[in-house]
């Protein structure tokens, strides 16, 4: 409930201290643009550049310096290729078609090609893994990998919903639908985020050189004191608070400021997280489900491109050299993303597992 009120209310509450119109963040289909963002900088466009290649240059410094010294595990005996792994790839293929392509008779179904894309992405990646390691969250988890579909639906409103206060993104061709078809399709298809960003972190988890030379890397503390947290929390939370006030300098904790809050309160509550290893110098549960948002995310935003229903970037200050229609730099946010995506499902983890061992 905290995280509730936390996560939800205080953008709403910047709104309310601010005095803004509330009207256009309730519309259904977002169509409206309210928010205004700033030009381009060259001063932040840099800034962002060097951050990228700190953090890309100390990971991949990590995974080839140690790259020499560490015993790479052989990957595990594979399986025969799953026939189902193989329907998951026609069915991307023949969605991709119809995406890309505006044919006559098929023009009743081209705003709906988002779902059987990434059901077919995601059924194909668990064939991989399975393939790889003769194990993935689809066969070995399903109660799991099932449960992750409508928290997925849940999770991407809520990140909808932050986008209601910056507007970094907005929807094309979705104007002819209402709007219960709207929310009734877009929560079908906010389903996959999730089992996608996982299913991925599983596949990328059986390539030994992206995650054995990670596994005994650069310790970092954890910070055990209370008032880092309460600074923490209170920081992120002031965050949300304005987000809405100050769109185009605070929207990148639109990403940060939730990922912050779940890892501050779980830390409070005493509970691990994801984030404990690397004060034993373990980095793979940081590095793969960073690296798999990244992953999926150039899916999106492929798929998307020529898509007739999609969405368009208005990202300040970074808004020049698109790959696709997001801006380059743009794709830092898929790193704490991904992070999200594996605190959220963590947490999924635990819950399925406490109810496992309920008596009766």
């Amino acid at each position: 409930m905290l995280l509730v009120v936390l996560l939800l209310g205080l953008p709403l509450l910047g709104l309310l201290a601010a005095g803004k119109d509330l009207s256009h963040y309730w519309e259904f289909p977002p169509l409206t643009q309210y928010v205004s963002h700033a030009p381009f900088s060259w001063y932040v466009f840099f800034a962002l550049v060097l951050l990228a290649i700190l953090v890309f240059g100390f990971l991949f410094f990590q995974l080839h310096h140690r790259h020499a010294s560490t015993a790479l595990n052989p990957a595990g005996a594979r399986a025969a290729f799953p026939w189902w792994g193989g329907l998951g790839l026609l069915l991307v293929a023949a969605s991709w078609l119809v995406a890309w392509n505006r044919f006559p008779p098929l023009h009743l179904v081209q705003p709906y090609t988002f779902l059987p894309l990434w059901l077919g992405y995601i059924v194909f990646i668990n064939g991989l893994s399975y393939y790889r390691s003769s194990s993935c969250l689809l066969v070995d988890r399903s109660n799991y990998f099932l449960a992750l579909f409508p928290i997925s639906s849940c999770f991407w409103w809520f990140f909808e919903y932050l986008n209601r206060f910056v507007q970094n993104w907005h929807y094309l061709g979705i104007e002819d639908f209402s709007v219960k078809g709207y929310i009734f399709h877009a929560s079908l298809c906010f389903s996959t985020v999730l089992p996608a960003v996982l299913s991925t972190e599983e596949l990328l988890a059986t390539y030994p050189r992206l995650t054995e030379p990670l596994k005994d890397s650069l310790l970092i503390p954890a910070p055990g004191n209370s008032l880092v947290e309460l600074s923490s929390l209170a920081a992120s939370a002031v965050g949300l608070l304005a987000i809405g006030i100050w769109p185009d300098y605070l929207f990148p904790l639109l990403w940060l400021s939730p990922l912050f809050i779940i890892l501050t309160i779980q830390r409070m509550l005493g509970q691990a997280t994801f984030l404990d290893s690397v004060s034993q110098g373990d980095w793979r549960p940081v590095w793969l489900p960073a690296l798999a948002a990244l992953c999926c995310g150039f899916f999106w935003e492929l798929w998307n491109v020529h898509s007739y229903a999609h969405w368009v970037y208005s990202v300040p200050l970074v808004q020049k050299a698109h790959i696709f229609e997001m801006p380059l730099l743009g794709y830092l946010g898929y790193l704490p993303f991904g992070l999200e995506c594996r605190a959220v499902a963590s947490l999924v983890e635990t819950i399925l597992q406490r109810d496992d061992t309920q008596p009766g």
